[in-house]
């Protein structure tokens, strides 16, 4: 009987794996047999050795005599470390003229008996507590080697004994070092798992504190993690799938590959960077469906992938590209006679060939059609396996296929647009001439409605020609339009078409493989009243934000000047400190005469103000003529259009113009911020926000700021795709004191703590120890013992307010920065607390509140603020009380916002009028001295019961000074609460300073 979590300790859950593996076929290993020397099982290996090549062992022990093992041994070491694990796995390695073979893999076809009879010979096997280095008594938790030769590691880590996969992780990057045989790059173990019962990660090349790992979990409910499972725990599909032995063998011999691209460092060298791709579970398990329905319902069946940016589509479908070459059906046929991949990607081209060499071990298997139609003719008649061709050529591709009506083929479509849309546009590359903003915007919508959508002409030409028994299409995007789910999805149960696999941009996000681009999304209105109000708010000390951010109340629609002011300033407040100082932006215009004009507009402004770190480039097709002057985008950059990706991607430029170019299909990591003065909607308004949404080394937000658009159409746009509600915009940046005071009054953490904590975080790193670390830790797990005290409800409450705190915080500091070392001591606090806090079985937080970010996942932000710069001295501050040193900001201020708060909650239009009537119950209350008493001796929960009651009876004596007001106050409950709960804190504070 299987065991429960409660029941397994550390040991337990080894047993518990260790006999799931051992039931399906592994061997039990014996960690005396590991060879540190040479980091391999020697037993196993020349057990397998001697067992399926015979003869060959033979005629090597009449050359080497009794020292034959140590030779073949020295010979093997030698090949591992100059190729690698996985290229020896494959391809063996020769020995004094001898070849031996050190893993049989599984035919395609079933007619190869002698193969199958080697490939049943492997030795899977699995041995616990590996003693793996000739320096100490560092052991493993588990070793999963193929003929003795180490392929997994695991470290396993059981919550209910208080460790979770993220210790496994730590244990990994400190205790693991990667100068270790068994843990050098390549040349021993493939890929390292870090698992609890709950998690799974994994990581293909240790690096001490620099060792990233990836989640390789299923996903739940569209989000991270794993779904529960009734028979067992939620990571039972590690070992119980994915390193069954046969599963195993095929991820070794057409999975992993090791890719390799050239890099620039900041200098501008050329370096070649490696690494081993592993399979992330989401895409072993599309791959492994797709061929399975390909393989069982034969020719002549679409499918539609419906996988987010990050799930790294391009080797989903190199690896696929490759299965369906290969895929034969139950009586030994191909299914398909060639697999044709329609991409605009360079990347996948030159990617499908490299992967593909390495899986198969041979050149010609792919082939580019980069020629004529007859190159096209000539490869589809010759049967070549893997043909590779452009979007472009794709009509003319399915008018042939279609001719050749006895063959059989698979067509793989990649994500049907590219970074270059706009030169797709005949009309685009005509002369556009106006003078007015207005008619351009209008003459360039018009276009881009008309002309060539690289997706609506794939459609055209499938059903220019029907629907064709001998092609089964494969479709391959993030963001499906109605017509394209309508052509390649699957019909469900409910009669409506559905992607065959998914991949949220939900779980990209909380996976962190991308950002959420929503996260910082403002309206220019709401940033303007934000701006205006940490500018105007005492509370705010020493507000940093410069009043060009908050010159315009209103904007006209075209008035360029402005809105280049406006991105300008934000850009050198906020943008420029992200990304260690890199952080790029984006400026997505209406028309090309709209990006022309704010070329002229940025460039001028940045000279005329001095700014000597800041440059722009523009990006738009054709010729734009304005009063008389032609300019083209080469013109205006001095540079080729084709230069202009790479010369972005330098230090040399910051803000990129565009006008449609670039909106879709670019990837620049370094994109932080986009400024937005174009009507977007659906479809497009997903990819061109998404421009941000690609993760980088010290990249942990991205920040939109909207002039044209509304939060709900956004919102709207990006609901197919994510799965939740996402944009909340706040309007109240005093919020923040409201929550710290609520955070305070739990008990959770005492101000001492943070205090201590902050001090030590802030040591510069080459001055920490690691007793700091452990204090660090323990600060943080005091709270946490306290926390898992709490009522239920609290613990919820508690959770939510956090999070919502973190958000808040991070939110205003895109806006304007400014200082507030306590509001940013306790951030820093907050963000390791909730990373620790227990999570309860099927919880999910609810960040309920007026003007709360709500969102529906908690995920990290950035640690530590560059707003707050580091000639800044952490001074502990004396702490807020409820005395009232608190109120500093002014009572017109604090009135208006409780009005507007009532405004914006419950759609009622109450004025200023109206704001005397509250500062009216406000005078009441201080005139009361019964009340004052009770403020000045009782905490405020006590005094609440007081004011509640009291409320009630002010409101009735001043009904006839303000009867619509005070009406709905009695009358609405919620209203009426909502009013108590707003002015409850200010009473109290007011009524404790007051001086007898």
């Amino acid at each position: 009987m299987a065991k429960t979590p409660v029941e397994l300790s550390e040991k337990g859950f080894e047993e518990y794996v260790e006999e799931h593996l051992l039931k399906s076929g592994y061997i039990k290993g014996n960690p005396d047999d590991y060879n540190k020397e040479f980091a391999i099982d020697t037993k196993l290996l020349f057990g397998f050795l001697e067992d399926t090549q015979p003869k060959k062992m033979e005629r090597l022990r009449e050359i080497y005599k009794e020292q034959y093992q140590f030779k073949v041994l020295s010979r093997l070491n030698r090949e591992l470390n100059n190729r690698g694990m996985i290229d020896v796995l494959r391809h063996g390695i020769k020995d004094y003229g001898v070849y031996l073979d050190l893993a049989y893999f599984k035919p395609a076809s079933k007619l190869n008996t002698e193969m199958l009879e080697l490939y049943e010979k492997n030795r899977i096997s699995v041995t616990r507590q590996v003693h793996y280095s000739t320096k100490n008594e560092n052991s493993i938790d588990m070793l999963i080697c193929v003929n003795g030769l180490p392929v997994v590691v695991l470290e396993l880590k059981n919550p209910f004994t208080g460790q979770t996969y993220e210790d496994a992780i730590m244990q990994y990057k400190k205790d693991r070092s990667p100068n270790e045989l068994l843990f050098q790059f390549k040349k021993r173990a493939i890929v390292f798992f870090a698992v609890d019962t709950q998690e799974a990660y994994m990581t293909t090349r240790l690096s001490g504190d620099k060792t990233s790992f990836l989640p390789f979990n299923k996903g739940c409910d569209g989000g991270k993690g794993n779904p529960d499972n009734p028979d067992g725990l939620k990571t039972d599909y590690l070992w119980e799938e994915i390193l069954q032995k046969d599963s195993l063998m095929d991820i070794l011999k057409r999975f992993v590959f090791i890719e390799t691209q050239e890099k620039k460092d900041i200098d501008g060298n050329t370096y070649t960077s490696e690494t081993v791709i592993f399979p992330r579970y989401h895409q072993l398990d599309v791959v492994r469906k797709l061929e399975a329905d390909a393989k069982k319902k034969g020719v002549g069946t679409n499918y539609l992938v419906q996988h987010s940016a990050g799930s790294g589509k391009t080797n989903s479908i190199s690896w696929l590209a490759h299965r369906l070459a290969n895929l034969h059906d139950d009586n030994d046929n191909p299914v398909f006679d060639s697999v044709i991949v329609i991409t605009d990607r360079r990347v996948l081209d030159r990617q499908l060939q490299d992967s593909i060499y390495q899986l198969e071990h041979k050149h010609g298997v792919v082939q580019k059609i980069d020629k004529d139609s007859n190159q096209l003719a000539d490869a589809l008649k010759s049967g070549t396996r893997i043909i590779i061709s452009t979007l472009q050529k794709f009509p003319f591709i399915i008018e042939k296929v279609g001719e050749l009506e006895n063959r059989k083929y698979a067509v793989i479509i990649d994500e049907a647009h590219s970074s270059s849309a706009g030169e797709n546009m005949a009309s685009l590359r005509e002369v556009l001439s106006t003078n007015s903003l207005e008619e351009a915007a209008k003459l360039d919508a018009e276009l881009e409605g008309k002309e060539y959508d690289p997706e609506e002409e794939i459609l055209k030409a499938i059903r220019k020609r029907g629907k064709q028994p001998n092609i089964s299409f494969f479709a391959f995007t993030a963001t499906p339009k109605a017509k394209t789910l309508e052509m390649f999805g699957t019909i469900g149960d409910d009669g409506l078409p559905h992607p065959f696999h998914l991949y949220s941009m939900r779980q990209a996000i909380e996976e962190g493989f991308i950002l959420d681009v929503l996260q910082n999304y403002v309206t220019y209105e709401t940033y303007f009243k934000l701006a205006k109000k940490i500018e105007d708010d005492p509370a705010f000390d020493k507000a940093k934000a410069t009043k060009a951010l908050t010159r315009y109340v209103s904007l006209h629609p075209h008035n360029i000047a402005q809105k280049t002011e406006i991105m300008v300033e934000h850009f050198r407040n906020v943008t420029r400190h992200k990304i260690g100082g890199r952080a790029k932006a984006m400026v997505v215009t209406s028309s090309r005469l709209h990006a022309v004009r704010y070329k002229l507009a940025f460039d001028e402004y940045i000279k005329k103000k001095g700014y000597k770190d800041m440059k722009t480039l523009v990006a738009f097709t054709g010729t734009v003529k304005d009063n008389g002057v032609e300019y083209t985008e080469s013109g205006m950059n001095k540079f080729k259009e084709s230069e202009l990706p790479e010369r972005f991607a330098t230090d040399e430029y910051q803000v990129l113009l565009v006008a449609e170019k670039y909106q879709t299909g670019f990837d620049q990591p370094l994109l932080h911020t986009m400024y937005v003065d174009k009507k977007l909607s659906g479809v497009k308004a997903v990819q061109t926000l998404s421009r941000l949404n690609r993760t980088c080394p010290g990249k942990e937000d991205t920040f939109i700021l909207d002039f044209v658009n509304k939060a709900e159409d956004i919102q709207e746009a990006f609901k197919p795709y994510y799965q939740a509600t996402i944009v909340e915009e706040v309007t109240e940046p005093n919020i923040l004191y409201d929550i710290e005071n609520q955070l305070h009054a739990y008990g959770v953490y005492i101000k001492d703590e943070l205090d201590r904590f902050n001090n030590i975080y802030f040591k510069p790193k080459d001055k920490r120890t690691s007793k700091d670390r452990a204090i660090l830790n323990h600060l943080i797990d005091v709270a946490v013992e306290r926390f898992k005290k709490l009522e239920e409800q609290r613990k919820q409450d508690f959770s939510g307010q956090a999070t919502k705190y973190i958000r808040l915080y991070s939110f205003i500091l895109q806006i304007t920065p400014f200082e507030d070392v306590e509001l940013h001591k306790l951030y820093v606090y907050l963000t390791y607390l909730l990373k620790k806090l227990p999570k309860e079985k099927g919880s999910t937080i609810h960040l309920a509140d007026e003007v709360a970010l709500e969102y529906y996942t908690v995920k990290k932000t950035f640690e530590g603020s560059v707003s707050l710069t580091p000639d800044v001295e952490i001074i502990p501050v004396a702490p807020v009380r409820f005395a009232g040193t608190a109120v500093k900001e002014e009572q017109k201020e604090y009135l208006s916002s409780i009005i507007e708060r009532l405004n914006k909650r419950f759609g009622t239009n109450f004025t200023k009028a109206d704001q005397l009537s509250v500062e009216q119950i406000k005078e009441d209350f201080a005139a009361d001295e019964d009340l004052v008493q009770k403020a000045k001796t009782n905490t405020i929960d006590d005094f609440r019961f007081a004011f509640e009651k009291v409320f009630i009876n002010k409101v009735i004596d001043r009904m006839d000074q303000n009867q619509a007001f005070f009406t709905r106050v009695l009358d609405d409950e919620q209203f009426r609460n909502a009013l108590m709960e707003y002015m409850l804190v200010e009473t109290y504070e007011k009524l404790n300073s007051m001086v007898k």
